[in-house]
């Protein structure tokens, strides 16, 4: 007989007892969830995070006492624990989401989704993927980050190969693995594998802090489009 699988453990963190309510209803609905804790604003997000270590916590941007960029920075930073952090919102373009996807979150929701969209994001951030389309990251951080020169980094991107270059400058143009691959002349699992060899050079978590550091980094520019600088036929 095949073991039971283990429940996605989530944390709601949100300062509107009828909006907790109501994610915990749809959550608890499933299966492979459960709801282990519920907290009002964001000290008590942190407290509860670090007692009961939750796979997944939806955090509310903006809440009383500490607000969700704080938690979430704090979260994030909890000794040998990194739980997927996936922020609520109203706004899909507010400059706190950005912030918050700077200091660790995996991606954000807003609050309005069809209730069958917040399992699947639950589930989408939990087997490691980064919950945004990447079209809206790009506008994220096009509108919010400015080049910052950073002789570390410029190391650290001179580690990558001539294609992971191009595959990196396609990800911070808002490209699909599956777009990418069309546009490199790729197979989509060439794509990922490269997609991964960013990520550990890069020394970021996901593909957003991929994004943000190509911008930072001055590799792309806000508004740029069309193919990468290099399309050698190499793999």
């Amino acid at each position: 007989m095949t073991a039971k699988a283990t429940p996605i453990r989530v944390l709601v963190a949100d300062d509107q007892s009828l909006v907790r309510a109501g994610f915990r209803m749809i959550l608890e609905a499933e299966p492979d969830m459960r709801v282990i804790a519920e907290a009002d604003d964001g000290k008590e997000a942190i407290r509860y995070a670090d007692q009961h270590r939750p796979d997944v916590v939806l955090m509310d941007i903006r809440m009383p006492v500490l607000d969700g960029i704080e938690a979430t920075r704090a979260i994030r930073a909890i000794d040998g624990y990194r739980p997927q952090v996936v922020i609520l919102t109203t706004y899909d373009l507010d400059e706190y989401v950005y912030d918050a996807l700077a200091a660790g979150a995996s991606g954000f929701l807003l609050k309005d989704v069809p209730p069958e969209d917040l399992p699947r994001a639950v589930r989408v951030v939990h087997s490691g993927d980064a919950l945004l389309a990447p079209t809206v990251t790009r506008r994220l951080v096009e509108q919010f980050t400015h080049p910052r020169p950073d002789p570390h980094r410029q190391a650290q991107l001179a580690k990558l190969t001539e294609r992971e270059r191009d595959v990196l400058i396609q990800l911070a143009r808002g490209q699909s693995n599956t777009e990418i691959a069309s546009e490199l002349y790729l197979g989509e699992s060439t794509v990922k594998t490269h997609v991964a060899h960013i990520l550990n050079k890069l020394a970021v978590r996901d593909r957003i802090q991929a994004v943000i550091y190509a911008y930072e980094i001055g590799l792309i520019r806000p508004g740029e489009t069309g193919s990468a600088a290099s399309t050698t036929a190499t793999s």
